[in-house]
């Protein structure tokens, strides 16, 4: 089976969110794999996706501690265009990535016992974002 869809979350605040649960949500098929992988991208430049611990919330708080520490805001940054904002966000999402693949078995993301499915929000004051989910499997 393939399947292909999107999937548009509405603007969060800045800081990393789980997304896990309106991503399963969004492909139900999910269920009738006895196998399979879960590709998901996010089609922004300014946000970016990760796998990490899900239990505890200072975690969300300690990962945009550590983003900000490593990829500040007062750099000489060229391009400003957009806000003092968003440079940094563009290089937080080359950091951690567009996009995740999570193995599927017996209709569940086979993920470890902590793992949760990140949005992570670079900018400030941010827009919608689009995620494209490709499943495949048997």
């Amino acid at each position: 089976m393939w399947k292909q869809t999107t999937l548009t979350l509405p603007p969060h605040p800045r800081g990393f969110h789980l997304i896990a649960r309106r991503v399963m949500d969004a492909v139900p098929e999910i269920r009738e794999l006895r196998v399979g992988l879960l590709h998901v991208f996010i089609q922004h430049t300014s946000a970016s996706l990760t796998l990490n611990e899900n239990a505890d919330p200072d975690v969300r708080v300690d990962f945009e501690t550590a983003m900000n520490a490593a990829v500040p805001e007062d750099l000489p940054y060229v391009h400003t265009v957009e806000g003092p904002d968003d440079m940094p966000a563009h290089v937080k999402s080359s950091l951690l990535g567009s996009s995740v693949s999570l193995p599927i078995t017996d209709g569940r993301p086979n993920l470890g016992t902590w793992q949760g499915l990140y949005l992570c929000e670079h900018r400030d004051r941010a827009t919608s974002r689009t995620l494209v989910l490709t499943l495949n499997g048997e």
